[in-house]
């Protein structure tokens, strides 16, 4: 009897889940995920998250990311969290701090959770617009003073649209506040494309060097901004068959390698494949 190989062809150290695409936000001109309101929580089910985190354990993952949409408004978020804590898992939270629980705090106290957000600008008229809600700017910069009085270790990423955009101001408004921040380009992907189609060129080149993304609907990604190299469908089949497939070496090799002499970090600078999608690591293009 022939025993079929499912393990990826490399390691998978940093897992993301995109677990839904509900966000406050509707984000008109930057979202790579086109989340809003009306969006819901994909075909997923807690169960299929479940049985995914124990699998990404056993492949030797050591973080996991929880994202969406808005991770929070899942209502399995603190249940997914603790269970990722329990196997054993670093976790990264992805949350635009809008509003947060009183039950939620906890869990980013914790010293194994590292928490990232997105801010836009030093002007809260700025910032709500990109956003697209008003009042969105004070919420969630009171969301970051709460964090860093309770010694949350949070980084945050300036997303920069350009045109003037006050993303500089902002990122030395959150070091005032004793945040690590970086100010990282809007990425063409999602609605940040403006109808074109989505190119290799938006990625930073370490799109499933050691990392995965899965999508609300179980789909798997080289990483969330590189969603339309999307392959595979854990709601179907094993990660570890997903991950060893021919289909998954094609979207791989489908993107560019990076021959940049900068480091770019093994998980994309601090915001680790999120809004922003890069950090340290830049686009390709």
């Amino acid at each position: 009897m022939t025993v079929l190989d499912e393990r990826p062809s490399a390691s998978l150290d940093f897992l993301s889940l995109e677990i839904t695409a509900r966000c406050q936000f509707t984000c008109p001109s930057q979202c790579y995920a086109e989340a809003g309101p009306t969006r819901g929580h994909g075909s997923m089910t807690t169960e299929d998250w479940h049985r995914l985190i124990d699998e990404a354990v056993a492949l030797g993952t050591t973080t996991v990311q929880f994202i969406g949409g808005e991770p929070t408004l899942h209502p399995a978020f603190t249940e997914l969290v603790e269970h990722a804590l329990r196997v054993g898992l670093n976790v990264r939270v992805h949350s635009n701090l809008f509003k947060v629980r009183a039950e939620h705090w906890p869990l980013f106290e914790d010293p194994r959770v590292a928490l990232r957000t997105t801010y836009h600008s030093d002007v809260a008229a700025e910032h709500d617009k990109i956003i697209g809600r008003d009042g969105a700017h004070a919420a969630t910069r009171a969301s970051i003073v709460e964090a860093v009085r309770r010694g949350v270790r949070l980084t945050v990423a300036v997303v920069d649209h350009g045109d003037g955009q006050r993303a500089e101001q902002a990122r030395a408004e959150m070091q005032a506040l004793g945040v690590t921040a970086t100010v990282d380009p809007v990425r063409a992907v999602g609605r940040a494309a403006g109808g074109l189609l989505p190119s290799t060129s938006s990625l930073c080149g370490r799109c499933a060097d050691g990392k995965a993304a899965v999508l609300p609907d179980g789909r798997v990604a080289p990483c969330e901004i590189g969603r339309f190299l999307g392959t595979g469908n854990v709601r179907e089949a094993s990660l570890a068959s997903v991950l060893s497939s021919s289909e998954w070496e094609q979207a791989r090799a489908s993107v560019p390698a990076r021959t940049s002499a900068d480091p770019c970090g093994p998980d994309c600078g601090p915001s680790d494949d999120s809004s922003s999608g890069g950090g340290s690591c830049q686009p390709m293009g």
